[in-house]
């Protein structure tokens, strides 16, 4: 079976074409294009809704192409068709689901709308298909930051999720007040490791009740406090000092809450997954921690971890095989922003 996938839930256009053969115990990945708009959205040090859903529309139908010419698959030959319905920018993945839903009408083949977060979470699983059940997963991006626990295959419980900013949404913000750049999360980390992360105090943020929920906002504000009060700028000494000691209460945020999901949950495995799962400080201490717990930790390989249609592929197969859809296309198919 050969499968076509299109992501566009944000700022990225991506297409993928993948392969799953009996007795494999994954897909294989053909090809897995990716178009960034970072340098269209970095005047603005954020993303622009309707800059990235124009985008789209101008890249969507090259990036196809190249996807196919790259895994020398002719449209023809396409089986099955997936792409991201949500959570995303609405208009962004709109421009993505119309497409998909136009080709697969006019080939006449199934269309599967797919989860973006659980697609993050299934990107482990390509490199690594045997990962072992129940597993612990946390998902930390540019807008999403969750922990889900995953008792079997295509079971996604939510644990916790941030009540306020992502986790990289509060390092965008940061690095954006010092105009040292976009997208902030890369930036931060370059130019974090030569500092001393002890150098400047934060305090993790607590919630009143036992949730394991995140809130990012009170280390924004904390951070936006210490600029100000010591005149940090992007020009100052004690710049790299000041980034890493942020980056490390990102980071041990989000570690005091996988260690009380873990407590809660003994998983037999831990899955890192999404954007700023790149950040090595970040891996570094998953890796840690699932050390401790001994038990083995995964994370996609960077080209994994950001948006891509790979994993939205992924996710479509898997579901296909344990709940085969409709023959045809589902042109019901629908959007959602959250």
């Amino acid at each position: 079976m050969l499968v076509l996938a299109l992501e566009s839930s944000c700022d990225e256009t991506s297409a993928a074409v993948l392969r799953s053969a009996p007795g494999e115990a994954g897909p294989s990945v053909l090809s897995n294009i990716v178009l960034s708009q970072d340098s269209i959205h970095a005047p603005y040090g954020g993303v622009v809704p309707e800059l990235a859903s124009r985008q789209h529309i101008r890249a969507i139908e090259p990036i196809v192409k190249e996807a196919l010419g790259r895994a020398s698959v002719r449209l023809e030959a396409i089986d099955l068709y997936a792409v991201t319905q949500g959570p995303g920018l609405i208009g962004s993945l709109l421009v993505g689901l119309s497409f998909a839903k136009g080709l697969a009408y006019y080939h006449k083949k199934p269309l599967s709308g797919v989860n973006h977060l659980e697609a993050h979470l299934e990107a482990a699983f390509l490199e690594n298909p045997d990962i072992a059940y129940p597993v612990l997963g946390l998902l930390v991006s540019g807008g999403h930051t969750s922990l889900y626990f995953m008792p079997e295959p295509l079971r996604y419980d939510i644990l916790g999720r941030t009540r306020d900013d992502a986790a990289g949404e509060a390092l965008d913000k940061v690095a954006k007040f010092l105009g040292i750049g976009y997208p902030g999360g890369p930036v931060i980390e370059k130019l974090a490791r030569n500092g001393d992360a002890a150098a400047f105090a934060f305090s993790l943020p607590r919630t009143k009740d036992s949730s394991l929920d995140f809130s990012f906002s009170g280390l924004k504000t904390a951070a936006l406090k210490h600029i100000r009060e010591s005149g940090l700028s992007r020009d100052s000494s004690f710049l790299t000092d000041f980034l890493a000691s942020f980056e490390a209460a990102v980071v041990r945020s989000l570690m005091d809450r996988v260690a009380g999901a873990f407590d809660r949950t003994s998983p037999r495995s831990l899955i890192l997954c999404g954007g700023v799962a790149c950040n090595t400080r970040l891996r570094k201490a998953f890796a840690g921690l699932a050390a401790e717990g001994g038990v083995p930790s995964y994370v996609p390989s960077p080209k994994l971890c950001t948006d891509n249609a790979a994993m939205v592929g992924a996710m479509a197969l898997k579901r296909l095989k344990s709940q085969p859809g409709p023959a045809g296309p589902d042109l019901d198919l629908d959007s959602f922003p959250r």
